[in-house]
């Protein structure tokens, strides 16, 4: 199993680890910051520093899967093609440096938030997600119009309101006494270690609670300037809502 320190800290840039394999789809360690595909969030990128200061480039994370194709506890730093030579020294037990590539993660951590924001300003089911570090969409099970300017101006006062966002547990079985907690209708939180990873806006006045295993900034302040960039009919009963970085 491989530890994911990105979990309680997503701000740790790196981290010392050992190879545990070399294989497809990619370089399992025993612990990595690189956070992996999942959830609507785009897989890490970066580099694995190696003893001699060489760098492997990391393209993707994924998580491992088994003969089933169910995904395991081993997450993949997938590298990027021709680095043949580099990769022999990947050996198990070999020592390297994960380094996440952090303006691309921070990227992501800022739309990944900002969803948690239009989740406030649209209560409606999601049924759609995908989050990258050039924009964030959400689409929404709902068949009325959404107005592109409210939304942008929507989510401006509360990137200005600078709400704390705190990272938290809850039981499976108080997950499933609250189920409404769960707004996304494609994805649903993981279960089996007993707990399920929570993120809460809000402090005092509450903008967003959710089961959510992704990355986030501390305070939506850190969000800058992210506007609705286009509201789209996908079909009749979804509307999706793409973001992007101001200009």
């Amino acid at each position: 199993m491989t530890e994911e320190l990105f979990r309680q800290d997503s701000y740790a840039k790196e981290c010392r680890a050992r190879v545990v394999s070399v294989g497809d789809p990619g370089i399992v360690l025993d612990r990595t910051v690189f956070y992996p595909l999942g959830g609507g969030q785009a897989g890490d990128a970066g580099v694995l520093v190696l003893a001699d200061g060489c760098e492997v480039a990391i393209a993707d994370t994924r998580k491992c899967k088994d003969a089933e194709g169910r995904p395991t506890n081993d997450i993949a730093h997938v590298p990027a093609p021709g680095q043949e030579a580099l990769l022999a020294q990947l050996v198990p037990g070999a020592e390297v440096t994960a380094r996440v590539d952090w303006d691309r993660r921070h990227k992501l951590m800022r739309f990944h938030t900002t969803t948690h924001l239009l989740c406030h300003l649209v209560p409606e089911l999601v049924n759609g997600c995908s989050i990258t570090p050039e924009y964030a969409r959400l689409d929404f099970n709902m068949t009325d119009p959404l107005d592109k300017d409210a939304l942008t101006s929507g989510i401006a006062r509360l990137v200005g309101e600078a709400h704390p966002v705190q990272v938290g547990s809850i039981t499976d079985e108080e997950l499933d006494a609250n189920p409404a907690l769960v707004k996304s209708m494609s994805v649903q939180p993981p279960r089996g270690t007993g707990r399920i990873r929570t993120i809460r806006i809000g402090q005092g006045e509450q903008v967003d609670f959710q089961p959510c295993g992704g990355t986030h900034v501390a305070n939506t302040s850190e969000i800058g300037a992210v506007v609705v960039t286009k509201i789209e009919k996908k079909s009749a009963t979804t509307r999706r809502v793409v973001l992007g970085f101001a200009q």
